[in-house]
C-alpha cells in the first residue's frame, strides 16, 4: 500500500483537503483508505448501544458487524497508544491510503495551509512536507498548489507515489 499524509495546524484546512481528495481519487478508479489522528479522546459509540455496554463491562476489543459495515473498538485501557505502522497492519490492503495527522512520522506529506490562522508553517522545518496546500501565494523550495486545486493535489501525490 502506498502512503501520504496531509498535514496541517489547527482549522488550516486538513479534513476538507481529504474529504475531496478521498472522492477525486477514487473517482479515478483508484482504492483508498484513511488514517485520522486525534489529539482528543473520541467515541464513536453510543451509551446505551449494546456494543457500549460490551465496552464498558471491560472488552478489549468490540468488533461491530453488519451487512453495510465492520468496526473494531479497541480500548487502550492505560496502554500506550499504538504506533502509525502498527495501525497501518490492521488494514485490508487498498492502492493507497491517505494519512490525516502523524506529522511527526516519517512518510511524505503536503501541508494544508490558511494565513488566517497565523500559524508558521510546517514545510519550512520538515523535509517529509513535500509540498504546501495554500490559500495565499507563496514561494518555497517545493511546490505549491492552491488549497481548493484539489485535481492538482491529487495529481501530485499520485505521481508521488506512482499511481
Amino acid at each position: 500500500m502506498k502512503l501520504y499524509g496531509v498535514v496541517g495546524w489547527k482549522n488550516a484546512g486538513k479534513t476538507g483537503l481529504m474529504e475531496r481528495l478521498v472522492a477525486e481519487i477514487c473517482a479515478r478508479g483508484i482504492t483508498v483508505s484513511t488514517v485520522k489522528h486525534a489529539h482528543h479522546a473520541f467515541d464513536v459509540d453510543h451509551e446505551g448501544k449494546d456494543s457500549y455496554r460490551h465496552r464498558a463491562a471491560g472488552a478489549s476489543e468490540v468488533l461491530l458487524a453488519s451487512r453495510k459495515r465492520v468496526a473494531i473498538m479497541q480500548e487502550m485501557r492505560g496502554a500506550p497508544e499504538p504506533s502509525l505502522e502498527a495501525l497501518l497492519a490492521r488494514l485490508s490492503p487498498v492502492d493507497l491510503v491517505l494519512i490525516e495527522g502523524y506529522k511527526r512520522d516519517n512518510h511524505p506529506k503536503v501541508e494544508a495551509f490558511r494565513a488566517e490562522t497565523g500559524n508558521s508553517l510546517i514545510a519550512t522545518d520538515d523535509p517529509t512536507v513535500r509540498a504546501v496546500a495554500s490559500d495565499t501565494p507563496m514561494v518555497l523550495d517545493r511546490p505549491v498548489f492552491d488549497l481548493n486545486d484539489t485535481k492538482a493535489v491529487a495529481d501530485f501525490i499520485l505521481a508521488e507515489v506512482g499511481l
